[in-house]
């Protein structure tokens, strides 16, 4: 039987498995080159996952992989990750056809009077976990509500990277608990257990937590009470936005209410987007007077606001599907190099190794919860993390008798809340580019995600919310 006889799932038949030496090997070798070139050279991470890639191939070349079965490997990677490269695509044109139609500005502009800077982190917290537990996507919320928070945040003087970390705090919390997001569907047919029992076992260690973060961003947002922007600077800003948008929000909210309606009924979130494209679009050009060429040119590059305040402007002028180019390369190029590392089974040599090692019930969350975190780094995509490791942890949970909803909230604390703080992962890449901060930088605040996971080993630790088999 040769490499072409076989499915890609069945390569590693007639080949063999890496040694855990060499898994070990071939993994550090990967993080070592990303994280000495990131933080010591200082060089391109484009140019970084391309190195690595070349690494990984070497290591999967050596276990007698000829070159098409490799790239088969790259393919596959890739193409696991297909709706989430669809996602960012649309995601450029939604935050370009909503600066387009007005709806940003007038979030803009109502926000900048309504929100106080003392409680902005707090409310802002509840606003993204809302949103995002109501559509059911993290990325949605913060291409939506979350460029929104940035442009009031920039506008009170408050940290941008704090900004983001909150943002993507609620709009992973959301993600995480909504019936409709793909990621938590994903992870309970995974880990064959009932979605409605998923969640609910989430709602142990997360609401906990999201209490915590909370209260922490409360806390933290009272040291910006005295930052309040005078009234003078508030109406500039709100006469500018007003003398270049139509701001009636029965108007120009419709395509975020469009976008937030479909989600609720369960549309497919490429639908949902694309309707409330089509939506803004139609109104940019009706209601705002906008040249119809201009406003279909926005889609693939928008173009600065026209207010008059360089910093409005900026903002007013993000989206566009070329927007999306740096992270969509760099994407492409992690998700491949996640392919060679899981079909040539460098990571599931080292997975299986730990899982024979582990006797106690703590140390087992904890370390799905760690393995989750590693393959995302490997993967480049929460997606393949969380089907990988739900196959490979399943019997160690049936045979410490825990249920299997206990699997896949470990998975999901490990691989879909990591994923947004590794720099080259889609959710990573993502959130930076749709921000404007780098991932390193919002890393530490983006609070829930750092802290659900400890907080769901310390609650392993001490036998909360370990439930058992039902037979």
């Amino acid at each position: 039987m040769t490499e072409k006889d076989v499915s890609i799932e069945e390569l590693s038949t007639i080949h063999p498995l890496p040694s855990f030496f060499h898994a070990m090997v071939c993994f550090a070798g990967v993080l070592l080159l990303i994280s000495f070139g990131l933080f010591v050279w200082q060089a391109s991470l484009h140019a970084l996952i391309f190195l690595a890639l070349i690494w990984v191939s070497l290591q999967a070349r050596g276990l007698g992989y000829s070159f098409v079965a490799i790239r088969r490997m790259m393919d596959e990677g890739i193409t696991r990750a297909l709706p989430a490269i669809y996602i960012f695509l649309l995601i450029g044109m939604v935050i370009a056809s909503f600066m387009q139609s007005g709806t940003i500005a007038s979030l803009l502009y109502y926000g900048l009077d309504w929100l106080n800077p003392s409680i902005f982190l707090a409310i802002g917290l509840v606003l993204c976990s809302l949103m995002s537990v109501a559509t059911g996507t993290s990325w949605g919320t913060v291409g939506t509500i979350g460029v929104v928070l940035i442009g009031i945040g920039d506008a009170m003087g408050i940290p941008l990277p704090l900004v983001a970390g909150m943002i993507i705090s609620g709009a992973t919390f959301g993600d995480k608990l909504s019936p409709i997001s793909d990621t938590t569907n994903l992870a309970a047919m995974s880990a064959g257990t009932n979605l409605y029992r998923h969640i609910g076992s989430m709602l142990y260690t997360s609401l906990p937590t999201f209490i915590i973060v909370l209260i922490v961003f409360f806390v933290w947002g009272m040291q910006y009470g005295e930052n309040s922007l005078s009234r003078n600077h508030i109406n500039e800003i709100r006469g500018a936005l007003a003398g270049a948008y139509q701001l009636d929000l029965w108007v120009t909210l419709l395509p975020l209410l469009l976008m937030f309606g479909l989600s609720v009924q369960r549309h497919a979130a490429e639908v949902s987007m694309a309707c409330s494209i089509l939506l803004a679009m139609l109104i940019a050009v009706v209601y705002q007077g906008k040249d119809g060429v201009d406003v279909i040119n926005a889609l693939w590059l928008n173009s600065p606001g026209t207010t008059g305040v360089e910093s409005i402007d900026a903002l007013l002028g993000r989206g566009g599907m070329y927007s999306m180019a740096w992270t969509l390369l760099l994407s492409i190029m992690a998700l491949a190099l996640g392919g060679i590392m899981h079909h040539a089974g460098f990571l599931r040599v080292l997975l299986m190794q730990l899982i024979t090692r582990i006797r106690r019930v703590s140390a087992l969350i904890a370390t799905t919860i760690v393995a989750g975190f590693f393959g995302n780094m490997a993967m480049g995509e929460a997606y393949i993390s969380i089907i990988l490791n739900c196959q490979l942890f399943k019997g160690a949970y049936q045979e410490k008798k825990l249920d299997q909803a206990v699997l896949s909230r470990s998975v999901e604390e490990g691989s879909t809340l990591t994923t947004g703080l590794i720099p080259w992962t889609t959710a990573g890449t993502f959130y930076a580019v749709t921000l404007g901060v780098p991932t390193l930088d919002y890393a530490m605040y983006a609070l829930l995600n750092v802290l659900n996971p400890f907080v769901s080993i310390v609650m392993a630790i001490l036998g909360v919310g370990l439930l058992q088999r039902v037979r």
